[in-house]
């Protein structure tokens, strides 16, 4: 999926010159002719994943367009463009929150760069805040990927059952993603900030469960050479979340039906049992009511847990979704990698959507990362997922190097040269006797030479020549050009 830029100016010419750069190299482009028009497509939810924005523009400027943006919130990072320069100007903007600027007219390399780190700098930016929630415990659903209807079904599901302290049940299959929607359970209730411990109930050696849960006192058993909380007193005041907890054998499930009910646990060894107050969520990919019959998980345990169940779609039922997982993942991996992929080329993110993935986003999220570490281009190729495209990596290309003992080849004369160049020529580099002509001479010629083609339009001569306005009028009047802009001036 392509970055989209918001280019921000008055001027309709710079614009259009700003967006052939931008989508030669693969960007999404957006205009907005003033401030007011850039807040609103913004409000509106126009996507933006970063903002060009002249500073001198008419009604609201661009400084005041930019302390607005970061006052309502918008925090897409912006590169403000400026025409004078001037150091307070920058540093005004800067102070503000612009990530960089540059002077006008500018280079379409050195517009490139900067929007390729303003969005490294984002990205970084957006991953070390889903650290911050991660770590404390603060994601929420507006954190969860995803805008197709099921995930849309699980948010709205997700969001009422954490504004209580009901047990939570999610089920779906392996790989789907139960824990992130467990997380964000957690981080939407009022326990968010809180402890929240996750147990892989399936992992857990056996003999090990009832000690890793409920605790031990020393001595309580061979081995237990220190007193251990467990895993309840641990999420004391937060959330315990049980992954595969129908993986559970049988008599722990019965001290986990107890400590449900009462709110307490009793460690092993122990005289004494111990008050928690911890919220269970709970996770499975196994039909519990099958393990129920099978007389493999109990009937109460099984109800105790399942009053608010919450089922994660499997990825192939909700493609719709793969491209933005694909660009989180991309923006992921980037940071940790200390790579710069723009995103995944169109081709790539077809097939991408349109494969079934078994693995669910766990699979996904695992080729998304493989390819970062090999890709060498800025869009992710559909060669760079093998495993799942089906086309191998392209050959390198065999490098021609020149035999030592080659003849060189002679270089033209001045005299052949000058055979060779049109006699039409509007522009003569060598004069008659096949002598490179003065560069001045060159230059008036050049300029007299726009001027005609463009009938006399300055901005548009001065922009062909990539040169500012101010540089043109003063070579004109060096090289004694006005009466040329003059007479073409009275024949428009």
């Amino acid at each position: 999926m392509s970055k989209t830029v918001l280019v921000v100016d008055d001027d309709p010419t710079q614009r259009r010159l700003i967006q052939a750069v931008l989508e030669r190299e693969g960007f999404a482009v957006v205009h907005a002719e003033n401030g007011d028009d850039a807040l609103t497509k913004l409000a509106a939810g126009t996507k933006a994943d970063v903002v060009l924005l002249d500073l001198v523009m008419p009604g609201i400027s661009g400084q005041d367009t930019l302390q607005e943006m970061r006052a309502r919130s918008f925090n897409q990072p912006v590169i403000v463009v400026t025409a004078t320069g001037g150091i307070d100007t920058v540093v005004s903007a800067m102070q503000a929150g612009a990530v960089d600027f540059f002077v006008k007219p500018a280079a379409p390399e050195r517009i490139i760069v900067s929007i390729r780190n303003a969005l490294s700098m984002g990205a970084l930016k957006g991953e070390v805040d889903r650290l911050k929630k991660h770590a404390n415990g603060r994601t929420t659903f507006d954190d969860l990927i995803g805008g197709s209807p099921a995930m849309t079904m699980v948010k709205r599901l997700g969001e009422r059952a954490a504004k209580s302290g009901i047990p939570v049940l999610i089920t779906g299959e392996s790989g789907v993603g139960k824990e992130v929607i467990a997380r964000a359970v957690h981080g939407s209730s009022d326990r968010a900030g809180k402890p929240f411990v996750a147990v892989n109930c399936g992992a857990i050696p056996e003999n090990l469960v009832e000690s890793i849960l409920f605790g031990h006192e020393k001595g309580s058993f061979t081995g237990a050479s220190d007193k251990h909380l467990g895993k309840f007193q641990e999420a004391n005041g937060g959330t315990l979340f049980l992954d595969e907890v129908g993986e559970l054998p049988l008599d722990v499930q019965v001290k986990l039906l107890r400590a449900l009910q009462e709110s307490e646990i009793d460690p092993i060894g122990s005289k004494r049992s111990i008050k928690v107050d911890v919220r269970i969520v709970s996770a499975t990919n196994r039909d519990l009511s099958q393990a129920v019959a099978e007389g493999r998980f109990r009937e109460d345990l099984f109800y105790r847990l399942n009053v608010f169940p919450i089922e994660a779609p499997a990825l192939r039922e909700r493609k719709e979704d793969v491209p933005a997982l694909v660009d989180a993942f991309i923006r992921r991996f980037n940071v940790e990698e200390g790579k710069s992929v723009v995103g995944a080329a169109p081709e790539t993110m077809a097939f991408l959507a349109a494969h079934d993935w078994p693995g669910n986003v766990r699979q996904l999220e695992n080729a998304v990362y493989r390819a970062i570490v090999l890709a060498d281009a800025p869009y992710l190729a559909p060669h760079d997922f093998p495993a799942i495209s089906g086309v191998a990596a392209p050959p390198p290309e065999a490098v021609v190097r020149p035999v030592a003992t080659a003849v060189p080849q002679a270089l033209p004369t001045a005299a052949e040269l000058v055979a060779e160049m049109p006699k039409d020529a509007p522009v003569r580099i060598l004069d008659e006797r096949g002598h490179l002509r003065t560069l001045e001479d060159i230059e008036r010629d050049l300029i007299q030479l726009a001027i005609g083609i463009y009938a006399g339009h300055m901005s548009e001569v001065a922009r062909r020549l990539g040169i500012g306005r101010s540089t043109l009028y003063r070579k004109v009047k060096e090289q004694g050009l006005e009466d040329v802009v003059e007479q073409i001036a009275a024949q428009g």
